[in-house]
């Protein structure tokens, strides 16, 4: 009795680290995936905290994959476990030296105390396999372990970037796997001797006697068992219902009409659309989820707002990166009447938000992650058109890093507006910006050259020359922290994945070990 105890409170514990952390997963997946929204009305109720309590809120993603492993690790473990439970109940159940093991292997599945059995497998002749799929525990575990399977295996980043789909869809079967979870132990298979039975035949009483329980004269009888009620339905009942909530709010905000303004076609094939939307209120930095009805039902997809909360309309730039976008952009190219239908949901809010909560901020794009900060820079336009004197913000420096030169061309009318604004107003040293071509020949950099020489860039037409090649970004964080020796540096990054962890460690390299000195906080764009 005593072996089998410790067994199966083992398996007791690894079921309850299992679901708890299932229940974690899922919560979390709730929080961040699922409702943005409320990531960002987290990030706005601790807006008055601490940078450092709000700055985990901005690695969610990270978070959940973490937790995600360790429910793959610990589901791993708890199989494991099953299957060497499964081994000792068919070894107890063939056993015939009249074991304690075997004793209560053979008790009863038939009867009136037919249901204080201790032992699934129920004859000598039953096999794992059929007791996998014949019991409610073993099936719903297959199906769960499936689900589970699918959405790691299809959330890998080749599978996101080129059949995002196939992520999108597949992720969804967190659906049956909740379901799974629920039921998985209604069949009772994790059993406990029952109450009455431990008052009456307390096992360290009688274990060690049970050769005499069959003995009408013996204090002690045979024990009664019965299958734990099933709990994990009280662990997932209220994100479930939070999740519903939620699902509903979103889709009555996804329902609301959305009139586009405006459509532009910009070079290397980037739309740009301009909508209003009403009671649409949004911060520098954040995003929204667009839905094309006429393209697909139950795709949404992630598009950093473009716009300044200043103005009248949000605008988003598409660029093609997978079906779903190639498809839009050929809709919005036809130019048919009436235009295709859109559909928005948020805005949710993003690391870019605290950009004016630092009295230096570093702000770094890369091809189309340029997005983001085009609204912070059109948002300082209009503060500084309307002399804003609650702004932080003293120095900008701006590093956009393109491809192609037609990529300029997106944000040129916004970069020359902000020049002029500037040396209006005497802030010529407010923005500093740099701008990178990374994809160039010879015939470029030559026309370049023999053109150096004139007031504005031969490719961008601003008076700030284009730089061939990629930053030196050592030498840039050595000019910024000599120049601000003292000040709080923020740096967000839109860009690669490679980008960031150089980025991350010039900031480490770069802050002083003096708290009172400069020091550089690193900050990126998930999605």
């Amino acid at each position: 009795m005593g072996n089998w105890v410790v067994n199966h409170w083992f398996s007791v514990l690894i079921l309850v680290i299992w679901f708890g952390l299932n229940v974690f997963l899922f919560v979390q997946a709730f929080l961040q995936y699922e409702t943005d929204d409320k990531y960002y009305y987290t990030r706005e109720i601790l807006g008055f905290c601490s940078r450092t309590l709000r700055k985990p809120l901005d690695h969610n993603l990270t978070f959940h994959k973490l937790v995600a492993y360790m429910i793959c690790l610990l589901t791993a473990v708890h199989i494991i476990a099953h299957l060497f439970n499964f081994e000792r109940y068919s070894r107890s159940r063939q056993a015939t030296d009249g074991s304690l093991a075997s004793v209560l292997s053979n008790l009863s599945h038939h009867g009136k105390e037919r249901d204080s059995w201790l032992n699934p497998i129920h004859s000598p002749d039953v096999t794992l396999l059929y007791v996998t799929f014949t019991s409610i525990a073993g099936l719903t575990g297959v199906v769960i372990t499936i689900a589970l399977i699918l959405m790691v295996t299809s959330a890998v980043e080749f599978i996101r970037k080129h059949y995002f789909e196939v992520f999108w869809y597949t992720h969804h079967l967190f659906i049956i796997y909740i379901i799974g979870l629920v039921i998985h132990g209604a069949g009772g298979i994790v059993r406990g001797q029952t109450k009455k039975s431990m008052e009456e035949d307390h096992p360290h009483e009688c274990a060690d006697s049970f050769e005499k329980w069959d003995d009408p004269d013996h204090h002690c009888r045979h024990p009664q068992f019965e299958g734990h009620f099933p709990q994990s339905w009280e662990w997932i009942l209220a994100p479930c219902v939070l999740y519903a909530f939620e699902r509903i709010l979103r889709f009555y905000r996804s329902r609301q009409k959305v009139v586009i303004t405006k459509v532009i076609m910009h070079p290397s094939k980037v739309l740009e659309l301009q909508m209003k939307k009403r009671g649409f209120s949004m911060e520098v930095g954040q995003y929204v989820f667009v839905n094309c009805p006429s393209i697909s039902f139950l795709e949404w997809h992630p598009f950093t707002l473009t716009s300044a909360p200043e103005e009248d309309f949000f605008s988003i730039h598409v660029r093609v990166a997978g079906d779903w976008t190639e498809k839009l952009i050929k809709a919005f190219e036809q130019q048919k009447s009436p235009l295709p239908r859109i559909e928005v949901d948020g805005p949710f809010g993003t690391v870019s938000e605290d950009v004016f909560q630092y009295e230096v901020a570093v702000l770094i794009g890369a091809g189309i992650g340029v997005t983001p900060f085009a609204s912070i820079l059109k948002s300082i336009w209009h503060k500084l058109q309307h002399a804003d004197h609650k702004l932080k913000t003293q120095k900008i420096y701006f590093y956009w890093i393109c491809r192609e030169t037609g990529a300029f061309a997106w944000f040129n009318d916004l970069l020359n507006s902000l020049e002029q604004e500037m040396e209006e107003l005497g802030k010529v040293g407010f923005l500093n910006y740099r701008l990178f071509l990374t994809g160039w020949d010879s015939n470029i950099v030559g026309h370049a050259a023999l053109n150096f020489d004139k007031a504005t860039d031969i490719l961008t037409g601003l008076k700030q020359k284009t730089s061939f090649g990629r930053p030196m970004w050592d030498n840039e964080f050595s000019t910024i922290a000599t120049a601000h020796p003292k000040s709080v540096v923020g740096v967000f990054l839109c860009g690669p994945q490679g980008l960031a962890k150089s980025l991350r460690k010039c900031c480490q390299r770069h802050s002083s070990l003096d708290p009172r000195k400069v020091q550089f906080y690193f900050n990126k764009e998930n999605f």
